[in-house]
């Protein structure tokens, strides 16, 4: 059984310094025990530890000043998820090449092409160099280190594979990243197709729809019931299109406000997003996939399947499957079969739960959700690219019928009249 394997592995082991204090560049100045006038630059938590250490090397501190970020740096690339990635999988391919880790660590920060990334590299580097693990050198940059990396990597000092863990961690990163830009693929498609035909829309309500009611003013007849209509929507967008945008900007700014203030409310938007045709089914299926590869990837790296359902529930990206993950891991504390336990929660396919089932049956889970999460991998590929194929008509269909009835409509009076008279 799953469980009953789990419960053999060695428990994850909290980290003391987990709350560490924030690490600053200090600038300082002072006197060496010659007498000689000297400066430098330090890292630690505040300027007394500073003058300590300057003491202990025989220097006489005269001025430690906190280093401030020059202006231009404000402007240099960022470290993103791909930079992670790919330093992942060059640590890994490294270390399992034999070079140590060190080593490894000062190679790619000094081969690096961003200087953030150079930066962060090198406190890593001054870090491990002063005897802290690698996993508690990481811990405080949970920027670009989240707990699920961090304990992965612990797991794999604590077993001594090193370098299968960080293998391991790039190809979960790889995969993740992937499906990632996928699921951003497939909502881009439908926002595009609204904004151009919303921005094609207004453009010719503001200039064009114009041109043509002065024209019509000299006929002297009254017009087409649809050409009033477009007319009169003109009109109104060019009275009051200040006051519109200006709505409609406030409304994204609250909504975006709430979003990331509000936990009910993110919750509430990935109940709906599930919910949209089409793209709520690549959502389902990235979701599953995210959880199984999460699961699997912990699991194999000797995470207890406990702690295990507890970052895959994180690593979802979901609070519909989020909540449902940290039910199910409620499930097993208490003794449950994980596939019985997911069977309750009324959300994951047959599949999906057959899979899971046959894995703890056969002591081999992490294999059989790694296959799961291959098969949902696939499924949000073709599922993207049927979007995509879709889509592209579908955006001609939604602005030719726009850009077309516009036209209809300024044209019904000329037309009219046209027929007056022959």
């Amino acid at each position: 059984m799953a469980t009953a394997s789990a419960s053999k592995r060695p428990a994850k082991k909290k980290n003391d310094v987990k709350h560490q204090p924030k690490v600053f560049t200090f600038q300082w100045k002072g006197v060496n025990r010659d007498g000689q006038k000297t400066a430098g630059e330090l890292r630690g938590t505040s300027i007394s530890e500073i003058k300590g250490i300057l003491k202990s090397q025989g220097v006489t501190p005269k001025g430690v000043n906190k280093k401030s970020a020059p202006l231009f740096k404000l402007f240099e690339p960022q470290i993103n998820a791909m930079d992670t990635t790919m330093l992942t999988r060059q640590i890994a391919t490294m270390l399992a090449a034999g070079v140590p880790l060190v080593t490894t660590l000062e190679l790619l920060g000094r081969g690096h092409e961003k200087p953030k990334m150079r930066e962060l590299l090198a406190i890593i580097i001054a870090d491990v160099q002063s005897g802290i693990p690698l996993s508690n050198a990481l811990r405080p940059h949970r920027r670009y280190f989240d707990d699920l990396y961090v304990d992965l990597v612990a797991a794999g000092e604590h077993s001594g594979a090193l370098d299968l863990v960080f293998d391991r961690i790039a190809i979960y990163k790889e995969k993740a990243e992937a499906l990632k830009s996928k699921i951003k693929k497939a909502m881009f498609y439908p926002a595009a197709v609204v904004v151009v035909a919303v921005a094609v829309t207004v453009l010719l309500l503001l200039f064009v729809v114009p041109q043509f009611e002065d024209i019509f003013a000299g006929f002297g007849a009254e017009l087409p019931a649809f050409t009033q209509l477009v007319l009169g929507i003109s009109r109104a967008l060019q009275a009051s299109w200040h006051v519109i945008f200006a709505a409609i900007g406030l409304a994204i700014f609250l909504f975006v406000r709430a979003h990331r203030s509000s936990q009910m409310v993110r919750d509430r938007v990935d109940e709906i997003v599930l919910k949209i045709p089409a793209i709520g089914d690549i959502l389902h299926k990235g979701a599953m996939a995210r959880f199984a590869r999460t699961l699997a990837t912990t699991f194999a790296a000797g995470v207890p399947l406990i702690d295990g359902l507890e970052s895959a529930a994180g690593a979802s990206g979901n609070a519909v499957y989020r909540k449902a993950l940290l039910k199910v891991k409620q499930e097993v504390t208490s003794g449950m079969q994980m596939n019985v336990a997911m069977r309750t929660t009324n959300l994951f396919p047959d599949m999906l739960i057959q899979m899971v089932m046959i894995g703890e049956e056969s002591g081999s889970l992490d294999n059989m959700l790694n296959k799961v999460s291959n098969i949902y991998e696939m499924q949000v590929d073709d599922a993207v690219d049927g979007l995509s194929s879709l889509i592209e008509p579908v955006m001609m269909v939604v602005i030719g019928t726009l850009v077309g009835g516009l036209i209809v409509a300024m044209y019904l009076p000329i037309f009219q009249m046209g027929k007056i008279v022959s």
